[in-house]
């Protein structure tokens, strides 16, 4: 699939964009394991425009990530605009607009998936942004608002008119948030729509080969994108990879070897990390995902999530291995909430 100037060869696997997910080690660690291409975490428009540093580090990208995209949400125009510019000064390979965010925060101010209520404005902003920029614009949504609402393939053709060079699609609604099962019959029809002619990117529950596997056949679809499936599990990618190229599943990981993974990723961020405390509570979201369905393990966990050092944090994973080394984790079945 072509993005601009930007070729991908087969079927590519994009890492979603995740607000405090898809930072530097997430990053490092999911492109290690076989991701092709990187977002960065989502960046509001209104704060750029207003130059707040901790927005702008979101943007900083590393020679690893590419191609690599800055993805920007927000609903006015002028603000929208202006931060695309700003991002693209961070110079990334091209630019995702948000449409698709289902949480409070996001849409009560009439951005993300707030915006498939209103796809004149949807298609403006677009429109807008496209003009704005040199490089490419892509755009990231959902299958709609509610049940009884789902204009995708109406935001697909706006935003395609718009000049938006690729779309990935989230097989759920605004009001299913990330509950229930994504729905990517939708995806498929967006897809194989003969008017369509932009690459289309499914997304929503991907978490094994088989899935990816299956979810292709369906679709069609130009590319994968995996989100929460691959929190603890960066080298879903890996997994999924070898599937499609061979049918077969790899070996599960023991717990042994994720704890050396998890511990790479730790070592990163700490290195990019000034404030040791900081480094480490950036891991929060990833420690509770990293070791699913062990038995007895509450108290372990607990205190992994407590942990302000890296000192603790070695001293809990010295013990994980101790009990649990030789233990086979299989993450197909992991809730992905």
């Amino acid at each position: 699939m072509r993005i601009g100037n930007l070729e991908l060869a087969g079927t590519p696997l994009f890492l979603a964009p995740m607000e405090d997910v898809t930072y530097k080690s997430f990053r490092w660690m999911c492109k290690k394991f076989g991701a092709d291409v990187m977002y960065t975490e989502f960046v509001s428009s209104e704060a750029l425009v207003r130059d707040v540093e901790k927005t702008k580090q979101k943007m900083v990208l590393f020679d690893f990530d590419r191609p690599v995209a800055i993805q920007i949400y927000g609903h006015n125009i002028d603000s929208m605009v202006r931060a695309a510019q700003v991002a693209e000064e961070a110079g990334p390979d091209f630019i995702d607009i948000n449409f698709g965010c289902p949480v409070k925060k996001i849409i009560r101010h009439g951005a993300g998936a707030a915006l498939l209520k209103n796809l004149p404005e949807m298609q403006k902003i677009a429109t807008e942004i496209v003009k704005a920029v040199r490089v490419p614009v892509t755009a990231k949504t959902r299958l709609g608002w509610s049940e009884n609402d789902k204009p995708v393939l109406e935001a697909a053709f706006r935003l395609q008119d718009a000049g938006i060079q690729a779309l990935a699609i989230h097989g759920r609604t605004r009001d299913q948030l990330y509950a229930g099962t994504a729905d990517w019959t939708l995806i498929g029809e967006v897809k194989n729509h003969p008017q369509i002619h932009i690459p289309i990117i499914g997304n929503g529950d991907i978490n094994s080969g088989e899935k990816a596997f299956e979810l292709l056949k369906k679709t069609g679809v130009d590319g994968l994108m995996i989100g929460r499936g691959a929190i603890g599990r960066p080298w879903l990618f890996k997994e999924i990879k070898h599937y499609l190229e061979t049918g077969k599943n790899l070996p599960l990981p023991k717990v042994s070897e994720v704890v050396d993974v998890l511990r790479e990723q730790i070592n990163i961020n700490l290195e990019w990390k000034d404030n040791e405390r900081s480094g480490i509570l950036m891991m929060r979201r990833h420690f509770a995902k990293y070791f699913p369905g062990l038995p007895n393990f509450r108290e372990l966990k607990i205190r992994l999530l407590r942990a302000e050092t890296n000192a603790e944090v070695n001293e809990i994973l010295d013990k994980i291995v101790e009990l649990y080394g030789n233990y086979e984790l299989d993450f197909t079945n992991a809730s992905l909430k």
